[in-house]
């Protein structure tokens, strides 16, 4: 079988298993945010935590609980790496300096994952998975909480209440990550990869030298970090190493981890509001988006300009052999189109049209499908400027699912989407101004411009994964980028509750004549083409001094 062919296979199981799974998984995790009733487990931590379960909260309640729950994260996270060295199974490592302990905090507690260190050198296993492992089962249930109050927004009529965040953070995790984790681990460790809480091991290498490789608990983390669109992987080289990914099939089962939350989200969307036809609308948006984008990284890299891919048949400088270019472009696909971060190979040694699929990827505000809840919430936003934009087109008072677009809502909604491309754009420039900046840089010219703007994009956008090229592992980036990460996390995640809050209150329209179907095939191309349209016009003279320029030269 050639190339091309294996990787359709390829592409193609996978979207034949998504399929299999969205609707029951769907309706699942909708019985799983709707119910009532409470289990032993959850009434335990409610007790545990103070909370009362069963009372509801305003938006401005539910933002503070949020952040409040989220500052107290980051504390914890940085207090375990600091004093790591007095933990049990620090495996001889010493505490994590400040800057790093920061940025590390930071990036796990914002579901971000960017990672300034090498994780089998820097981290001791109770930290691996007391702090970073316990943080990509909680920002996950924090993401598909939020996006549960957006969706609560548009289905409640004259509400002042989105639900509540403790119950919707509790729910997440015990009734959906967990489970799957846990039996996702077991498949991973049946695929070889490894489970344990042992330290370094000296090994023998194939030319006579010595290595030392340490051991843990990767399995764990492992499928945790992928079902939560986290991305941080125990090991430098991250999912490239055969102790994280062993083989193409369990290649395969990371890249389905990763996306059947988001996609199949869409379903619970659908099922909340009430017309599960809103949902295969937004599910067809993602679709195509995520199809296009998959097709193209895959047809850069087998396709690959320069004498040495042409000649080989495609590009393979930084792949990992065991997998080839398609289950690697591919994979790097799917983690940037989501919030994932994770890699299977070096962005860095892409091609240049290659590399600038996986910056436009999350210069989209990884919708398609994005990340867990994240994406959701996202594409949602989007649907909600794409009726606007119509409503104006035809003289209409635009309206999305019986709820009004007015000034506020549409506010709203801009200031959502405009606070990434500041922190990227005002990120990248200063960085590229200042000495500080610029002596991290290891390129000069197009390409080392496109490392600095793929380092911004990547934190801003809360997805962690690396071109690589750039020494960030400095006080200043450290300082930058763990800023990028909270407001990229923190200021949308308020704009999304707010704008809840106000769909929540208002009276649903009953739909007339001149109302806009926001299910027919019409509204997913719009909601495409603005999505496209509004990235762009926001980064196009960015991606045109990198790696468009590269590309061209």
């Amino acid at each position: 079988m050639s190339t091309t062919a294996a990787g359709a296979v390829f592409i193609v199981s996978l979207i034949a298993a998504l399929a299999l799974v969205h609707r029951p998984f769907g309706d699942y995790m909708h019985r799983t945010y709707t119910t009532t009733r409470h289990n032993i487990v959850e009434r335990g931590i409610y007790r545990l935590l103070g909370v009362r379960a069963d009372a509801e909260q305003s938006w401005p309640v539910y933002a503070r609980s949020l952040l409040a729950f989220s500052v107290i994260s980051v504390l914890s996270v940085y207090g375990m790496q600091r004093l790591q060295d007095k933990l049990p199974l620090s495996v001889g490592m010493e505490p994590v300096t400040d800057h790093i302990a920061w940025n590390t905090a930071i990036s796990f507690v914002t579901n971000t994952n960017w990672q300034a260190y090498s994780g089998e050198s820097t981290m001791g296993h109770l930290v691996q998975m007391g702090a970073l492992a316990v943080q990509n089962f909680v920002s996950a249930a924090v993401g598909m909480a939020v996006a549960i109050a957006l969706v609560r927004g548009f289905a409640r009529r004259r509400s002042d209440t989105i639900g509540n965040f403790w119950v919707d953070l509790v729910r997440g995790t015990v009734r959906i990550l967990l489970p799957i984790a846990f039996v996702g681990a077991l498949v991973l460790v049946a695929g070889g990869l490894i489970q344990n809480f042992s330290g370094l091991h000296e090994v023998t290498t194939l030319t006579g030298g010595t290595q030392s490789i340490t051991g843990g608990p990767v399995a764990s983390q492992e499928v945790i970090k992928e079902l939560g669109t986290n991305g941080g992987g125990f090991y430098n080289t991250n999912s490239a190493h055969p102790f994280e990914n062993a083989t193409a099939w369990t290649n395969w089962f990371e890249i389905f981890l990763i996306l059947v939350i988001p996609f199949s989200l869409t379903r619970t969307f659908g099922r909340m509001v009430g017309q599960v036809r809103q949902g295969y609308a937004i599910l067809a948006v993602m679709a195509t988006i995520a199809v296009v984008s998959v097709t193209l990284t895959n047809v850069f890299e087998l396709q690959g300009a320069a004498t040495v891919p042409q000649a080989v048949g495609a590009a393979m400088e930084g792949k990992e052999v065991r997998f080839g270019v398609a289950n690697s472009a591919t994979f790097a696909a799917s983690t940037t189109l989501t919030s994932t971060g994770a890699v299977n190979s070096f962005h860095d040694s892409y091609t240049p049209f290659g590399g600038m699929m996986t910056l436009f990827n999350m210069m989209l505000g990884e919708v398609a499908p994005g990340g867990v809840g994240a994406g959701l919430y996202g594409m949602l936003v989007l649907a909600t400027i794409t009726v606007f934009v119509a409503g104006l087109m035809v003289g209409r008072t635009p309206e999305y699912l019986g709820k009004k677009i007015g000034a506020r809502e549409i506010k709203l909604a801009s200031l959502y989407f405009l606070v990434t491309p500041v922190l990227v754009l005002v990120g990248t420039a200063v960085a590229m101004g200042n000495e500080a900046g610029l002596a991290a840089m290891l390129n000069s010219g197009p390409h080392g411009f496109s490392e600095i703007l793929y380092a911004f994009t990547s934190a801003s956008n809360n997805n962690g994964s690396a071109f690589g090229g750039v020494t960030v592992n400095t006080p200043w980036y450290d300082v930058a980028l763990g800023l990028c990460m909270a407001f990229g996390r923190f200021l949308p995640i308020v704009f999304v509750l707010a704008l809840a809050g106000s769909l929540a209150g208002q009276t649903p329209v009953p739909e007339s004549a001149g109302t806009l179907p926001t299910h027919r095939p019409q509204f997913v191309g719009m909601v495409v083409g603005v999505t496209i349209i509004l990235v762009a016009l926001t980064f196009l003279p960015a991606l045109a001094l990198g790696p468009i320029a590269e590309g061209l030269s």
